[in-house]
């Protein structure tokens, strides 16, 4: 990467805060966006020390209007941001069933519309420019929802597929557009009892996972799953899904339907 100002979003622990360290450490300069004021301010601080960029903070909630408008407004207006790393999210709900739908709500605010709003913030600029990168941080999830509750993997889904558009719009006008598809990665978004219950060959360490994600976009991937071993895997999932094209949209009916 060539020396840019990332804003990074869900940036005061976990994944985020990994990424503010790592880009940090390239000389970049960085916006964190979270919730919580006193540990982006403690993040910051420390980071101004280590690594001696300029760090600054936005303490806002982006599942409310009146905060994610707010950065909103930093993208469009700050030419100096060349980066967003769209990293905020939440997980946590029960069976659909039984499931909360104020939670399901907000996940979704965070989830699907903050990502969507934010990157449409930044696009305009850096397709100008004709330059920088957004990154959005979707889940392998996405790859199987069948085996997880409902809305998460959907939210995620949509980020894939959400990312995958972008690439084809954005990448011609030389902006760089990644999918990080992680698994299950040690973060403060899993408390120890839960992965406790997990085989630790299917846990992450989360340095180990931004470390892989910044290795998929120095080699220009589109799509990063870190712990897929063979990406041919995944290339070969998208020629099976590219060969139903021709036959997803025709006149009539299919035969076994008449």
């Amino acid at each position: 990467m060539t020396k840019q100002s990332f804003l990074i979003t869900g940036a005061s622990d976990g994944i985020g805060a990994v990424y503010a360290d790592r880009l940090a450490r390239r000389g970049h300069n960085l916006i964190l966006v979270a919730r919580r004021a006193d540990k982006l301010a403690a993040l910051a601080d420390q980071l101004r020390r280590d690594t001696g960029v300029a760090v600054d903070v936005i303490a806002a909630d982006l599942a409310q209007p009146d905060d994610l408008a707010r950065v909103e407004a930093r993208l469009r207006d700050d030419d100096t941001i060349t980066g967003l790393i769209n990293n905020a999210g939440i997980a946590g709900e029960t069976s659909f069933a039984q499931a909360d739908p104020a939670y399901l709500t907000g996940m979704i605010d965070l989830n699907i519309v903050a990502v969507t709003r934010l990157s449409a913030a930044i696009a305009p600029r850096l397709a100008a420019k004709g330059a920088g990168a957004i990154v959005n941080i979707t889940s392998v999830t996405a790859l199987m929802p069948d085996g997880f509750t409902a809305v998460y993997p959907a939210s995620k889904a949509y980020v894939l597929a959400f990312t995958e558009a972008l690439q084809v719009e954005l990448g011609a006008q030389g902006v760089r557009v990644q999918a990080v598809l992680p698994g299950i990665t040690r973060t403060p978004i899993w408390d120890e009892a839960q992965l406790a219950n997990i085989p630790a060959d299917m846990v992450m360490d989360v340095n180990d996972m931004v470390d892989a994600a910044l290795a998929g976009f120095d080699a220009g991937e589109v799509v990063t799953i870190p712990a897929l071993p063979d990406m041919a895997d995944y290339d070969a999932y998208i020629a099976a899904r590219a060969a139903l094209r021709p036959n997803l949209s025709r006149s009539r009916a299919a035969p076994r339907y008449l």
